[in-house]
């Protein structure tokens, strides 16, 4: 596209989603559960398909299909590198984003010991907690936690100064939290670790398929992320420091590359997977202007998270209106991705989502979605957790009413 966008063209991105086609009870289905994961661009999908059709490889092979495996990966990681502006060879792919957290996380923990301290929070995904508090468990470092004022829902940042010391050695945080959708920030923090050189590890599972995420304006050191949640197939991705990824010493087999990326990359990979994950990014890019791809794509980002916002304020009125539902969101002045967490008086979590599903075609989830800390200091971890509903660029106006009109049925 050569000029701004000046509208969404929702019909034009709604078509691209195949799975939007699914009706449940004679409804249309309506997918409010993208925090959980996306649904599947029909580029992303062919892209998979057409890799295991034309006969898939493993790599280093003198014969067609391993080569174009390996230039389709090393495309792949170029493309990864304009998304999240960093080297392509920055760029590692794994399991998931908690895998490969686990793995770095004990090749991290090579270097430190007693005395050693790092700091994870509280609002966070487990997967940026657990890998960080096994690693110091077993190595006898010490846990601080970068608490949340529950009132507000974000991290309570004027206690940085006596959480993070000259003992820190690594700062884990996320991003976006994926339950109530406070957008932290991440660089005052990064600012604070680099001044006792911290490591910052941070979790943008949650975050990339609503704003715009550079691992380096924020202070990342380590920056994760997954493409199930942005349109794409179930791959993980870790871009980490050039520097820093150079002194990690991964668990891996004895043959296997000692250089970066690849040492990271134990195993074989799934090539498939990774196949669809430039399509998923360039959905994005379609959607944006811009001179080069690295451009476009944060346009279209940009274009993305505009759209939903306009969505969010629909749905969040809606929400704070219906007096028999409880609204856990970030305090006002806060950024927030569009992700609503709350529950509804008189019912279960799960009696309310089934009846959304099988009533209206209304596909939302409940639990804590491994938020767990957070939910313990809220208290819902006794009912069950939370109802989470979630926008995408594919949720349309009318979903919005929908839901809300399902609600208050309710």
């Amino acid at each position: 596209m050569t000029q701004m966008l000046k509208y969404f063209p929702i019909n034009d991105v709604r078509n691209q989603f195949p799975a939007l086609n699914r009706k449940f009870h004679d409804r249309e289905v309506a997918y409010l559960d993208g925090p959980g994961g996306s649904q599947v661009v029909k580029s992303s999908i062919e892209a998979v398909r057409n890799y295991m059709e034309s006969g898939g490889a493993n790599l280093h092979g003198s014969f067609p299909s391993s080569r174009e495996t390996e230039e389709m990966i090393e495309e792949t990681k170029k493309i990864v590198g304009d998304f999240l502006d960093v080297k392509a060879k920055e760029v590692a792919f794994g399991a998931n984003m908690t895998t490969l957290t686990l793995a770095i996380s004990r090749a991290l923990g090579k270097q430190w010991g007693v005395g050693d301290e790092i700091v994870v929070s509280e609002i966070d995904h487990r997967a940026n907690v657990d890998p960080w508090l096994q690693m110091a468990e077993d190595l006898g470092m010490t846990v601080r936690w970068l608490p949340v004022d529950q009132q507000k829902l974000t991290l309570r940042l004027n206690e940085l100064d006596t959480v993070i010391n000259s003992h820190t050695k690594l700062v884990a945080v996320g991003l976006a939290s994926n339950a109530v959708g406070t957008i932290n920030d991440v660089a005052t923090i990064a600012k604070k670790a680099k001044e006792v050189g911290a490591i910052v590890a941070v979790d943008a599972v949650h975050a990339v398929p609503h704003i715009p995420v550079q691992r380096d304006q924020i202070g990342a050191d380590i920056l994760l992320c997954s493409a199930y949640k942005f349109f794409g197939p179930h791959v993980g991705i870790a871009a980490i420091r050039e520097q820093i990824f150079e002194r990690l010493e991964p668990y891996k087999l004895s043959p296997a590359p000692d250089y970066i990326p690849d040492k990271l990359e134990t195993g074989t990979q799934n090539h498939e997977g990774i196949a669809g994950i430039k399509p998923a990014i360039e959905f994005f890019e379609n959607l944006g202007t811009g001179v080069t791809r690295k451009e476009r794509i944060l346009s279209g980002i940009k274009h993305i998270e505009d759209y939903e916002n306009k969505l969010a304020i629909k749905m969040g009125d809606g929400l704070r209106n219906l007096a028999k539902v409880t609204l856990y969101e970030p305090d006002s002045v806060a950024r927030k991705t569009p992700t609503f967490a709350f529950t509804v008086e008189g019912y279960t979590n799960q009696e309310v989502c089934e009846r959304m599903s099988s009533e209206h075609g209304i596909f939302v989830a409940d639990g804590d979605f491994y938020a767990t800390t957070l939910a313990s200091k809220l208290g819902v971890n006794k009912t069950g957790g939370w109802i989470r509903a979630g926008l995408a660029p594919y949720n349309t106006e009318e979903e919005v009413e929908r839901f809300l009109y399902a609600l208050r049925q309710l």
